[in-house]
């Protein structure tokens, strides 16, 4: 009985000290990471839909202050319409047959349809082309889920990311009609603890085409990344 014993306890210490030096090697620590789902309402090359991607130096070439409908107007399927004939103040367009209703307009993933009339008010964001690095316009249904705006059209557009370094610009155009455009901007770049800060400032004046089509507009861009 007494052999019976002190087996058993030799047995249970060489596990004890089995189970410490396991204890001791294992130096590995196991952080639990919260679930992070990441989603796109862009298309791509095997996406079976008609699209349009434009790059950031075909809206610099088409910008000159010009509204976000009027750099677009080469779209296929796309009509461009402007009340001071000259793309600067308030426009809008037509895909497919479709008016701004059905046609849903997302920045950076966040719809800027209104929630009443759901359309998109261009005149309110003048030169936002200046901030942007790529638009994709779909035609149909697309890829989106935001609803009934979506039926017509998506356009998908994209601001600039941070430069790695700092800099700083400034631009001016002149057009017919007496229509000028100037920015200036600056940014940190990213800095030590990775954050960085960009800002733009531009304003577009012009007489129009028309009568009383004249436009005055100023906008501020700011961005923390």
């Amino acid at each position: 009985m007494k052999k019976a014993v002190i087996l058993a306890g030799l047995l249970a210490l060489n596990l004890s000290l089995f189970a410490q030096a396991d204890e001791q090697t294992d130096s590995l620590k196991n952080i639990h990471l919260e679930e992070v789902v990441v989603s796109s309402t862009r298309a791509g090359k095997n996406t079976p839909m008609a699209y349009s991607n434009v790059s950031q130096a075909e809206i610099r070439k088409e910008n000159a202050a010009r509204n976000i409908p009027a750099i677009l107007q080469g779209i296929p399927s796309l009509v461009f319409f402007s009340e001071d004939g000259s793309g600067v103040g308030n426009t809008s367009m037509r895909i497919r047959g479709t008016d701004a209703t059905r046609i849903n307009v997302t920045l950076n993933g966040m719809p800027l349809n209104n929630p009443e009339s759901q359309e998109v008010y261009w005149v309110n964001l003048p030169d936002l082309s200046s901030s942007l690095q790529s638009i994709q316009v779909q035609r149909g249904v697309g890829t989106s889920t935001n609803g009934a705006a979506a039926f017509g059209a998506s356009i998908s557009m994209k601001t600039a990311g941070a430069r790695s370094t700092a800099y700083g610009e400034a631009s001016t155009s002149a057009g017919s009609y007496h229509t000028f455009s100037s920015t200036i901007a600056a940014g940190s770049g990213i800095l030590k603890n990775g954050l960085s800060l960009d800002a733009r400032y531009s304003r577009n004046t012009g007489d129009g085409y028309i009568r009383n089509g004249f436009v005055d507009h100023s906008n501020l861009y700011a961005a923390l990344s």
